[in-house]
C-alpha cells in the first residue's frame, strides 16, 4: 500500500479485519500465484514426541503478525536506514494451509510437499508456519531437483534422530532424512545445546553427512561474523527455524522448551548476514505451541522474525538487480 493509499484509506487497525499472515492478500488458487512469497501454513502436531499443540501455530503466528501490518509503504529501521517490506520489493501472499488428515501422517506430510511444490512451480519463494518440525521433510522434499541447498538450522535440538520403534518422519528425524537427499548438499544446525533426543551416534552420523554442529554458548563466543565464515558459501540456502532455538524466556510457547538459548538478534544478524551470502530459497517455521504461552509472546516473536526476514531477503535481492 502506498502512503498516499494508506492516508487516505481504511486506517485498517491491527485488531481489525481478516487475519492472514502481514494482512497479505489471499490466495487459494494454487494455480495462479502472482506474489514474490506465499505464506503456508501447515498445522501438523502428529510428529510430537511430548507436549503437542503446534497445530494451532499457523493460526497464532498469523494473528500476531497483525501487529506489523498497519497498512505503511513498507517497515523503516532506522538503525539500518532502511525501507523493508515495500510493494516494489516484495509481494506477498497467503494460501491458506495443506490439507492435514488426522492420524495419517504419510497423507498429511504428502499434502504438505504438494504445496509447497505448487508454490515453487508458480515461482515464489514458500515461507511454511508449523506446525511441529516433522514438517520440515516435506517442505524440503518439495524441492527435489532444485538443489544443491545447503540447510541453516537452528533449534536446541539436533533433529537427526534414524529411526526408534518404526518412527521415521517424526519431530526428531526431519535434519536426518534432509542429509539422505540428494539435493541436500550440508547443514550449517545451530543452537543445540542440552541433554535431548540424540545420542552421540546421531552426532557422529550428522557430522559425517556434512553437518556443521554450534551450541549457543560456541555461536555467542565466536560472534556472527565467525559463525558466518564457517557457513559454506552457496547459491542456495533454505532455513529451517524451529521456536525453541530461543531461550523459553522469550519463546514459552512451545512444546520441548530447552533454557539457554538464543537472543532475538543473535539469529537475526544471523538471517540478515545469510542474505549476503547467498539466495535464501525457502523457510519453515516450527513448534510454536500457543496453548504454553498466555501472553503470546512466542507468536509475535515469530512473526516479528519471520516479517524481519523476508524483509532482508527481499531487499537484499532488490540491491543485487541493481548491481
Amino acid at each position: 500500500m502506498s502512503e498516499n493509499a494508506y492516508d487516505s484509506g481504511r486506517l485498517n487497525l491491527p485488531f481489525v479485519g481478516h487475519c492472514t499472515f502481514a494482512k497479505a492478500p489471499i490466495c487459494l488458487d494454487w494455480d495462479n500465484i502472482d506474489a514474490d512469497v506465499a505464506i503456508l501454513g501447515v498445522p501438523n502436531d502428529m510428529g510430537t514426541q511430548w507436549r503437542s499443540g503446534a497445530r494451532f501455530g499457523p493460526r497464532s503466528i498469523r494473528e500476531a503478525s497483525t501487529l506489523f501490518s498497519f497498512g505503511h509503504g513498507g517497515a523503516y529501521d532506522h538503525e539500518d536506514d532502511t525501507l523493508y517490506l515495500t510493494q516494489e520489493e516484495v509481494r506477498m501472499v497467503d494460501v491458506g494451509d495443506a490439507d492435514i488428515v488426522h492420524t495419517d501422517m504419510n497423507k498429511s506430510h504428502a499434502n504438505t510437499k504438494a504445496a509447497v511444490k505448487k508454490i515453487l512451480e508458480q515461482g515464489a519463494m514458500p515461507i511454511v508456519l508449523g506446525g511441529d518440525h516433522s514438517i520440515n521433510y516435506p517442505c524440503l522434499a518439495a524441492f527435489e531437483g532444485r538443489g544443491p541447498i545447503h540447510v541453516i538450522h537452528f533449534d536446541a535440538h539436533l533433529d537427526f534422530v534414524n529411526e526408534r520403534h518404526g518412527v521415521r518422519y517424526g519431530h526428531g528425524n526431519p535434519l536426518r532424512r534432509a542429509s539422505e537427499s540428494s539435493h541436500i548438499s550440508g547443514m550449517t544446525q545451530m543452537g543445540i545445546r542440552n541433554v535431548s533426543s540424540s545420542s552421540r551416534s546421531d552426532y557422529d552420523d550428522a557430522r559425517a553427512a556434512g553437518s556443521d554442529i554450534m551450541s549457543v554458548r560456541q555461536v555467542r563466543e565466536m560472534g556472527t561474523a565467525e559463525v558466518l565464515s564457517r557457513i559454506p558459501d552457496r547459491d542456495q540456502y533454505y532455513i529451517t527455524l524451529d521456536i525453541d532455538c530461543f531461550d523459553p524466556s522469550i519463546a514459552p510457547g512451545t512444546g520441548t522448551p530447552s533454557h539457554g538459548g538464543f537472543q532475538y538478534y543473535e539469529v537475526l544478524e544471523i538471517i540478515k548476514g545469510l542474505t549476503r551470502k547467498g539466495n535464501i530459497v525457502g523457510m519453515d517455521l516450527v513448534e510454536v505451541a500457543p496453548a504454553y504461552d498466555p501472553a503470546g509472546v512466542t507468536s509475535i516473536l515469530a512473526a516479528q522474525v519471520l516479517m524481519n526476514s523476508i524483509g532482508f531477503i527481499f531487499h537484499e535481492r532488490a540491491l543485487n538487480k541493481q548491481q
